[in-house]
């Protein structure tokens, strides 16, 4: 595994190394040792796959609020897709600038999205296949989210074709950033205090 951080500080781009043959290739997607070596989260509490039918689905932007704040591995395992990440810690030197990948089945690339970031995707073709690995169980009530046109980001989508009313209802960061802001500031011992919560299996 290939890791390389992003501009965003705790982001990585994660490639893979291929070992190839005549039947096709084998590489390694997760490995524990890896990933603790930079302090990434390795411990997956639950694993989701997003189907989107066609190009141009967009889906995002979204988060979750402290104490529920998650870590992301997320893979696109069939299709293609723009990933998009939005730094929403409010101590970061890059607070609210985000980063764009190509993720697809054929670069075999993944993005590791820390806490407290806001996590987007437009699909680049049909039928395509994300796979996230979530460091805690998805909590109801936690969540939050910016719309992708929002002119504080500034972020440059492909046309988009499908978007779900949800994601094109979410109120402009001008007017509520404070607010967010506040949300998000919940100090790192808080965060911590949750991780450690045992989860029913």
């Amino acid at each position: 595994m290939i890791l390389t951080e992003t501009d965003l500080a705790g982001a990585f781009v994660i490639d893979v190394e291929r070992h190839e043959d005549r039947r096709g290739y084998f590489s390694r997607v997760f490995c524990v040792e890896e990933l603790s070596a930079p302090g990434l989260e390795t411990s997956i509490r639950q694993a989701n796959l997003s189907y989107n039918c066609k190009a141009g689905t967009l889906r995002g932007l979204h988060f979750q609020y402290p104490p529920y704040a998650e870590e992301k591995y997320v893979r696109c395992v069939r299709g293609a897709v723009l990933d998009v990440i939005v730094d929403l810690r409010p101590e970061s030197n890059t607070y609210l600038r985000h980063v764009s990948v190509e993720l697809s089945a054929e670069n075999g690339r993944g993005l590791y999205i820390p806490k407290r970031f806001a996590h987007g995707f437009i699909t680049l073709a049909d039928d395509t296949e994300l796979l996230y690995f979530m460091s805690t169980s998805h909590k109801a009530g936690g969540e939050g989210g910016i719309g992708y046109q929002d002119p504080v980001l500034g972020i440059s989508w492909p046309a988009v074709s499908v978007i779900s009313e949800r994601d094109e209802a979410w109120a402009p960061l001008k007017g509520r950033e404070a607010e967010m802001r506040a949300r998000m500031s919940t100090p790192a011992s808080s965060e911590l205090a949750h991780s450690l919560i045992p989860m029913a299996d």
